[in-house]
């Protein structure tokens, strides 16, 4: 869920980048680190990835410098949400 003070930044949901061959995965993050690559502290963005480029950002994650808040799939410019986990009783 996107922080309700932050302003979305980065792609839009139109952008061409969504529409490209490679483009596979979507996802909004939370910059958390000061010197993160991808922008400054406090940022929220969305960006469209290939797959090379989303497995970067997930290195970034585990190193702590940003937070995926949601992703998606991306199918021929078709967005694809993840599906929560259903819970067992």
């Amino acid at each position: 869920m996107k922080p309700l003070h932050l302003p979305l930044e980065g792609h839009d949901l139109l952008a061409v980048e969504r529409f490209k061959d490679d483009t596979r995965h979507m996802a909004e993050f939370l910059i958390l680190s000061t010197n993160c690559p991808l922008g400054r502290r406090g940022q929220y963005k969305r960006l469209f990835l290939t797959e090379d480029e989303y497995a970067r950002m997930r290195s970034l994650e585990r190193q702590g410098q940003l937070q995926i808040r949601r992703h998606a799939a991306i199918i021929e410019g078709h967005i694809l949400p993840d599906k929560p986990k259903k819970r067992r009783h």
